[in-house]
């Protein structure tokens, strides 16, 4: 079993925090939102990944070629426009050599999930896929892939997937999320998808020929995931790490000044300066080599590397850049 990792996208909708890094990169209390998915699945004995980058993204090669400490080989295969995700599976198709994990890089199920995922995709007869389905509420139905699904006695079969219908034209409610286990027969139906009317090729499409030509497409349901789309879903995340108190707490400032508090839950990285009289905390990351002055307040926060944060400032549920 490979992972194959989506991780080209630019992350417009978390501009300007990704005008000097990619959505893949962002951090999760320390960690590349990326390298916590890749984690996820590696726990379940996956270690050959492959990752779809931008061209222009060197960091990511950078940290996963040098930094990264999970024992796991990387691959990078280039997306050069993005054109949807099976025009980027397509780019991963040369190192796909049996069957894989698919991911985006900004969503985050628990390693539980993952687990039951593949225990579904090994269940009884070989399948050919298996899907992460969750009901969503109306007012999301034109935002995903949509499917339609029947009881298969222990199983749940997918019988059809429509990429973001109209609500009006949604079959049901239920959501395909992109984490996904295929076998290598996918593959040999990329050439066939055509552009859509969005601009993209659309996996949902290849995901619909392989149900119709082979069957055997799988689904299985979560109750809930974190997504990284806008700020304040970075925001969210980091709380929830926080929160959740699943990673050891860092308190390695470089400096802190007199009559400043620091209120656990907690994360400060090397190298940031805080200056006296401040209150940290409780629900804040601060990364690497920030500046932040005197007298500065800040709860529930998320503070990005090298920021700098002036005198007497309040930032409350913010993400600073």
């Amino acid at each position: 079993m490979q992972g194959v990792i989506l991780a080209a996208g630019k992350g417009s909708r978390l501009h300007p925090i990704t005008t000097k890094r990619s959505k893949a990169m962002l951090p999760v209390l320390g960690r590349p939102i990326v390298e916590r998915v890749i984690e996820s699945i590696y726990v379940h004995g996956v270690n050959d990944f492959i990752m779809v980058v931008s061209e222009d993204d060197h960091e990511i090669r950078r940290y996963f070629e040098h930094e990264c400490l999970l024992p796991v080989r990387f691959q990078f295969a280039v997306q050069t426009e993005r054109r949807g995700m099976a025009d980027a599976l397509r780019c991963a198709a040369p190192f796909i050599r049996e069957s894989f994990v698919l991911s985006a890089c900004d969503n985050l199920v628990n390693a539980e999930h993952v687990g039951a995922l593949l225990a579904c995709f090994n269940y009884g007869s070989p399948a050919n896929g298996a899907l992460t389905l969750m009901r969503i509420p109306e007012s999301q139905l034109g935002k995903t892939g949509i499917v339609e699904v029947r009881e298969n006695g222990a199983q749940i079969e997918v019988t059809r997937i429509i990429e973001k219908p109209r609500p009006e034209e949604a079959p049901t409610n239920i959501a395909s999320l992109p984490l996904y286990v295929f076998s290598h027969r996918l593959i040999d139906f990329l050439p066939e998808i055509q552009l859509s009317k969005r601009g993209e090729y659309e996996l949902q499409d290849g995901i619909q020929m392989l149900i119709e030509r082979e069957g055997g497409v799988r689904g299985i349901f979560i109750e809930s995931r974190l997504q990284l789309t806008g700020p304040e879903d970075l925001l969210a995340i980091n709380r929830h790490y926080l929160m959740s108190g699943l990673d050891r707490p860092q308190l390695a400032p470089y400096s802190v000044g007199p009559g400043t508090q620091l209120i656990t839950p907690l994360r400060i990285e090397e190298g940031t300066v805080i200056g006296p009289n401040c209150v940290i905390g409780p629900r804040v990351y601060i990364e690497r080599n920030c500046r932040i002055g005197t007298g500065v307040t800040i709860k529930d926060a998320v503070v990005l590397r090298e920021a700098t944060i002036p005198d007497n400032a309040l930032v409350i549920g913010e993400v600073i850049s």
